[in-house]
């Protein structure tokens, strides 16, 4: 039915009141890692979300996919929830169109189903069933197909009575998960709806109608009698009307949600022990049924703990329970005690997956950088335990613990015996499995790395095939659903490119992991150019360079970058043709510059022409070469401070920087890569071409201009000094004290000699430090 709400806290309460008890509930035992052979239960706030960068191990690989939900995941409540989610109101929909539409031996189609079943209002059903009888012409929009229809009129009237009075009972069993932050009660039962729901139900023939109206009648008085407090176990009509039937229907999907409405109710009369049995046995009847009676398990207390194993009829059953509890609250000790009971037992599976998983990620995920103690303790203890099963070798799964056991000898630096555990697990594995293959060789590369002391020509031959089917992955070439790749690449690759900086070989340390400082050495630039060049690479190299993010085009561009802010633009040009690329369009005029920088009134003026990075390169070059003969000087010298300051970070032509190799966008100084930053920050040459202006200025109003942009290159530097301290490469713009006002020699040049210019008096009003200065001064 639509928004039937079969499982909420037990399947009937609301996701609001579950997370408020989990997270405020006052334990009366604590269970602590250090001692996993007793204690009570371990309680902790559900998990949320999923992120694979801080793992290397698939649970996917190991575990039922029923289970999937209940993967570690740190910020969501269950692995793999997607909008739009799956709520308590939508999660049994297509189980029950199937039912439907065996029931009817499959003469009407599932989207009619389904269109009745979930989105139909009880006036539109009512509209179809007339229609069916004859009394009405007029069908709903979405169900043309109805009227070729030819139904068993006996199944066709039970169908639609039964439909008619469970859409009824929408009103006091659905809550309005429209925003499942605010969830809207649904209303109290209507007391005249039980005589209909009664009869209904005693004069119901088909069995399977009659199990239908059976939940109908459970959840009714569920509903009915969660609040009153007078109600008891003798007294109860929920239980009474269910205890009476329970052995007349089938074990099926009904029979289970229907129990799920039993152990809500115990709930609420505060019987943990009988409502937590009934939910694993809700938990252990199909994938549909598990996300609700998990849910809804909530021990209290060691006491009702107990109890509730007491009540497990076999072995079997009490492994779901100790499963459940394992799953958020202490799965060290659920492992304990599911070995004891089966050690082959699936369920397993999961609290090993979740143990692993979630000790990858308090070690050190992209939230948790560096262990804490508690962190470094839990591993320890996992160690032992996971170990210590491994060695045994008689789980069902013995491969899968084995590669547990040395993926936290990994975790450990303990890595002989990692190997001792892997080489047991390699001979235990499935064969053809691709994906535990695969998780295999992951672990197996991830040792491999660890133990490296050095690189030479033989582990580069080991290494090609690894290097390959990683990038392969990467690429796309190669697919291996759900395999987790990422941490394990990226840190092997860390570790590659550090043993060969420490070697001495910075052009295959960059190849790996392409380093800023790698790019402040032209040498070094000219011998990656040769590598990449190579004709015939060998074998290795043609794999190393897959790493690499760079092509010569993009090197060529870096070098044409560097060579222009040490204006050797000659230079620059040629390196910018050997790169095939007219570079970046500038978001406004670079040639243009005001007293006060504003680089948002700059870019929002449309240009007459546009500007690539190429073009302001060949502008400049004919500009020098006019200086040099002689012409325009003036004119000249100042459009190329203007252009030199302005494809810094201060000017309005940043884009010019924007390069795949300088990764430095950003608005802050301090977001500019530290190798760079002196570089992009430098107005040294701006600085030179503006004294070159103002030597060949004509009149005073020249001058002074050009001693004012002047200033401004002499006032950022002041900035820079701060910017470049090896002490700030990582600091933040709002961590750094900046020095006092700084007012320099350029103000004291313009106040005295140019102050009776025009221009002395507009750089008065717009410019708010020169005129503190003047004001001082």
């Amino acid at each position: 039915m639509k928004k039937e709400q079969s499982s909420t806290m037990s399947w009937a309460i609301s996701i609001y009141q579950h997370l408020k008890h989990r997270i405020s509930k006052k334990f009366l035992l604590i269970f602590s890692l250090t001692g996993l052979t007793a204690g009570g239960i371990v309680w902790a706030c559900a998990d949320y979300g999923y992120d694979y960068e801080y793992s290397s191990f698939t649970p996917e690989a190991f575990v039922s996919k029923e289970y999937t939900p209940f993967f570690y995941a740190e910020y969501i409540s269950y692995y793999g929830e997607t909008y739009p989610f799956v709520t308590n109101n939508t999660r049994f929909n297509n189980v029950n169109i199937d039912d439907w539409y065996t029931y009817f031996k499959k003469k009407i189609d599932k989207k009619s189903l389904g269109y009745l079943l979930t989105k139909a209002s009880y006036e539109s059903i009512d509209s179809v069933y007339d229609n069916l009888k004859g009394k009405i012409a007029v069908l709903p929009a979405q169900m043309p197909q109805l009227k070729s229809l030819k139904l068993d009129s006996k199944k066709a009237n039970a169908f639609f009575d039964y439909l008619l009075l469970a859409k009824s009972a929408e009103a006091f069993s659905t809550a309005d998960d429209s925003y499942y932050w605010d969830l809207k009660a649904p209303e109290a039962p209507s007391i005249k709806l039980e005589k209909p729901m009664m009869a209904s139900f005693k004069n119901a023939k088909d069995p399977f109608i009659k199990q239908r109206l059976w939940f109908q009648m459970v959840r009714y008085y569920y509903f009915l009698e969660k609040g009153n407090a007078d109600v008891s176990t003798q007294t109860s009509k929920t239980l009474s009307i269910f205890n009476s039937y329970k052995d007349t229907f089938p074990k099926n999907m009904m029979y289970y949600r229907t129990l799920g409405y039993v152990a809500g109710w115990y709930y609420k009369k505060e019987d943990y022990a009988q409502s937590n049995y009934l939910n694993s046995l809700c938990y252990n009847y199909s994938w549909e049924t598990k996300i609700p009676a998990e849910w809804s398990f909530r021990p209290q207390e060691e006491g009702d703990w107990n109890k509730t194993l007491d009540l497990a009829k076999s072995t079997a059953e009490k492994v779901t329970l100790w499963h459940l509890l394992g799953i958020h609250y202490d799965p060290q000790r659920a492992i304990q005690e599911i070995i004891k009971l089966d050690p082959k037992s699936e369920k397993l599976d999961l609290l090993l997956a979740r143990v692993v998983n979630k000790t990858e990620y308090f070690l050190g995920s992209i939230y948790h950088t560096e262990p804490d103690s508690a962190a470094k303790e839990s591993l320890k203890q996992n160690t032992a335990l996971v170990s210590g099963i491994a060695l045994k070798n008689n789980t069902g799964k013995p491969y899968f613990w084995n590669m547990a056991a040395g993926y936290f000898k990994v975790m450990n630096h303990d890595y002989a015996a990692a190997r001792s555990f892997y080489n047991t697990a390699k001979k235990q594995l499935p064969k053809g499995d691709k994906l535990i293959l695969a998780q295999y060789k992951i672990l197996d590369w991830t040792l491999y790395v660890n133990e490296l002391k050095k690189i030479d020509a033989k582990v580069e031959s080991q290494i090609i095939e690894p290097l390959n089917w990683f990038s392969d992955l990467k690429t796309g070439k190669d697919s291996v659903p759900s395999l987790r790749f990422y941490k394990a690449l990226n840190e092997s690759i860390d570790k590659i490119s550090e043993l060969y900086k420490k070697q001495g070989d910075f052009v295959k340390a960059n190849a790996f992991k392409s380093y800023d400082n790698f790019y402040t050495d032209n040498s070094k630039i000219e011998q990656m150019k040769a590598l990449l060049q190579k004709e015939q690479k060998t074998p290795f190299e043609q794999a190393m360079l897959r790493y690499y993010p760079f092509n010569m085009s993009d090197l060529y561009y870096h070098q044409a970058l560097v060579l222009t802010y040490q204006d050797k633009i000659d230079e620059a040009i040629m390196m910018m043709e050997k790169s095939d690329s007219q570079g970046f369009l500038m978001p406004a005029n670079p040639f243009n510059i005001k007293i006060n920088d504003c680089h948002d009134c700059d870019h929002a003026k449309k240009q007459s022409k546009d500007i690539y990075s190429f073009d302001l390169l060949k502008t400049i070059q004919s500009m020098k070469a006019e200086i040099k003969q002689g012409k325009n000087v003036y004119n000249n010298a100042l459009l190329l401070g203007n252009v030199f300051y302005n494809i810094t970070f201060y000017g309005n032509a940043r884009s010019f920087y924007m390069a795949k190799t300088m990764q430095a966008e950003g608005s802050t100084p301090f977001e500019l890569p530290s190798a760079f930053r002196s570089m992009l920050l430098s107005n040294k040459v701006s600085e030179k071409y503006y004294l070159e202006a103002a030597n060949a200025a004509k009149t005073k109003e020249q001058k002074a201009k050009c001693v004012f942009m002047a200033s401004k290159c002499e006032r950022n530097e002041s900035y820079n000094r701060i910017y470049n301290k090896p002490e700030n490469a990582n600091a933040g713009y709002w961590n750094v004290d900046i020095e006092p006002v700084f007012f320099g020699k350029y103000f004291s040049t313009l106040k005295s000699q140019y102050n009776d210019t025009q221009f002395y008096k507009e750089a008065l009003k717009e410019c708010g430090y020169f005129k503190r200065y003047d004001d001082k001064y």
